[in-house]
């Protein structure tokens, strides 16, 4: 079988090759082979092509067969002529010019269509139409009717700057009552505040009412890596501004681009100071701006140039401070319209013990709180998930239990000795509860309390709440050391000991509140701001600075020893409280008094009562 396999490749290959093999045995035509054939005449016609050289035989039985040339066959002409062979020239067109020029032309519409596709890609990019092109051109975001779907009643817990910023939308609307009496509107409305206050959302409010044309840009949109492009950019935005005057211009975070000239080391940026002095040009320079009304946004005005800040730039400065109480109500009652609560869910409530917080922080709040809801799969927001969501927000993301052991226990006595000094204290607020479920960020538990929101609204601070303060932030060491000997504190303090300086340091160079006297050592700024103030100044001598740190350890020290008193007479309620939360993991504040009344039989229901109706 293997035999007769191989015999039938062999004939196989023999049959396809043999074509090949005969082509190849027979001798090519030669030019000498050519002029012996002419002679002979064998030769019927010739055709010469002289762009490829070659010439196209014609031999006798109309056979054809090409042979190349040189560049002067001056014999075979003369050959053919004697033999009288026919003879044609046709010479074919030459490819490799229009080669080469098509090629070029191909190089040419690729470049440009990169070029295209960059200068595309480059003009559909955020930072605006063109800006391969047109560094200098404005980045504002420009409306003629601005729909930003907020208006004044949107907007709550700020009354006061409500009331100074409709003078100017009724300017915008109507400026014939200002200009009959001669007044004249504020070229520029500077908003200052802490963030999340809602200076943002004062800007929207105020385009939605004015129903003017409205620009906005951020002051870092200004700035750029070329010398000059922030100027540019400034002309060409007032340009724009004054071809639809009455407008507005709000330029949010105004201190990215209008910081004091001349600060920094080795003299500062060129091109930041470039742009804020075109600012300044185009708010009140040789041409005035009839029509446009800039208002900006910070929250650092003690950054800011003083020639940006004088009257006929920003005359008027409006504080969109924290909310009050009817502040963060009113915030409460816009941010939870489209919220479902529960019917037991009182705003009031929660207005009250969300001191300190921003606007921006009340709409968290009751966001973290429908979140949770939706997790919980219930249908409205109850207080379970209200409560949740303030110590998530205000301490972090509740964690895993600790099991029982000893860390557990080493914790829930230094919150019960937080606790403990919160109820108490005379001078202190009321403990809203105390709980050992750990948080995120290191939390392992907290002692919270119920603050007196007109102190804490007002910071009209009493030198008894300050010290029972204290004492309170060191009851948490004070129970450690008592219960577990001074050789078993943990670290656990360090925050508190924190807290404890700063504000013994606050009673003692602020305040007036020591034997030093009533000096102010200190201001409350003490943040470096390069250019202005790189090292910090000394107000006071080395003496002097001697005498604040003993009193600041001498208030530490004494609080301390009144934390330690406290936790050594309750020693046996400390141990009762103790267990009480190793089993709860939280106890609330009225529960934590109740006990307490009975241990000590002192009527803390009634304290408490009346320090919360002062709230």
């Amino acid at each position: 079988m293997t035999g007769f396999i191989t015999i039938s490749w062999i004939i196989a290959q023999n049959l396809l090759l043999s074509p090949a093999v005969l082509a190849q045995t027979q001798e090519p035509l030669s030019y000498s082979k050519l002029l012996k054939k002419i002679e002979a005449g064998e030769v019927t016609k010739v055709e010469i092509d002289p762009a490829q050289r070659v010439a196209r035989v014609t031999l006798e039985g109309q056979k054809v067969e090409e042979i190349p040339l040189f560049d002067q066959n001056p014999e075979l002409i003369e050959k053919l002529r004697v033999n009288n062979v026919t003879v044609d020239v046709k010479p074919t067109g030459d490819n490799n010019v229009a080669m080469t020029i098509l090629g070029n032309l191909l190089l040419v519409f690729l470049l440009f269509g990169v070029l295209m596709l960059i200068l595309r890609r480059s003009s559909n990019s955020p930072g605006g139409p063109g800006q391969a092109l047109n560094f200098g051109k404005s980045r504002a975001r420009f409306q003629m009717e601005a729909k930003t779907g907020v208006m004044f009643d949107d907007v709550a817990g700020i009354e006061e700057a409500k009331e100074e910023l409709q003078e100017v939308v009724t300017f915008l609307k109507k400026p014939e009552r200002f200009t009959a009496v001669g007044a004249r509107i504020p070229k520029g409305v500077l908003l200052i505040g802490p963030p999340g206050t809602g200076k943002t959302l004062l800007a929207k409010a105020i385009a939605g009412e004015a129903g003017v044309p409205f620009f906005s840009i951020s002051g870092s949109e200004f700035v750029e890596m070329f010398v000059g492009v922030g100027a540019s950019r400034v002309r060409d935005l007032f340009k724009k501004a004054k071809e639809n005057a009455p407008c507005i211009i709000f330029i949010d975070e105004i201190d990215a681009v209008g910081r004091q000239r001349g600060a920094g080391i080795g003299g500062g940026n060129d091109e930041r100071e470039q742009t804020l002095n075109q600012l300044l040009t185009e708010m009140d320079g040789f041409e005035g701006n009839t029509g446009i009304i800039i208002i900006a946004a910070t929250n650092r005005p003690d950054v800011l140039d003083s020639a940006l800040l004088r009257p006929g730039r920003f005359d008027r400065q409006v504080n969109v401070d924290l909310p009050s109480y009817k502040g963060r109500l009113g915030i409460l009652e816009v941010h939870s319209r489209n919220k479902k609560l529960a019917p037991e869910i009182s705003l009031e409530t929660i207005a009250r013990r969300t001191p300190g917080f921003a606007g921006a922080d009340l709409a968290n709040l009751l966001n973290e709180a429908a979140i949770l809801t939706a997790r919980r799969r219930k249908d409205a927001i109850g207080s379970k998930e209200i409560d949740d969501a303030i110590d998530r927000v205000t301490i972090g993301l509740s964690l895993t239990p600790l099991l029982d052991s000893k860390k557990k226990r080493l914790i829930a006595y230094h919150e019960v000795g937080h606790a403990l000094l919160m109820t108490l204290l005379k001078n202190s607020d009321p403990l809203n509860k105390v709980t050992i479920i750990p948080r995120s960020g290191g939390v392992g538990g907290f002692a919270q309390q119920s603050f007196n929101e007109e102190m804490i609204d007002s910071g009209l601070y009493t030198r008894a709440w300050l010290t029972d303060r204290i004492t309170i932030a060191l009851g948490g060491r004070a129970a450690e050391e008592e219960v577990f000997g001074d050789s078993e504190v943990t670290a656990g303090a360090s925050s508190d000991l924190r807290a404890v300086a700063d504000l013994a340091r606050e009673m003692v160079t602020r305040y007036g509140m020591s034997d030093l006297g009533l000096v102010a050592l200190e201001n409350g700024n003490n943040e470096v701001f390069l250019g202005r103030n790189w090292m910090p100044k000394m107000e006071y001598s080395e003496e002097v600075a001697t005498q604040v740190d003993q009193q600041v350890r001498a208030i530490a020290v004494r609080s301390y020893q009144d934390a330690c008193r406290l936790v050594r007479e309750n020693r046996v309620l400390v141990d009762r409280l103790v267990e009480l939360l190793l089993e709860q993991e939280t106890i609330e504040g009225e529960q934590f008094r109740q006990i307490v009344e009975e241990y000590t039989g002192q009527n803390l229901t009634s304290a408490t009562t009346s320090t919360a109706s002062t709230a």
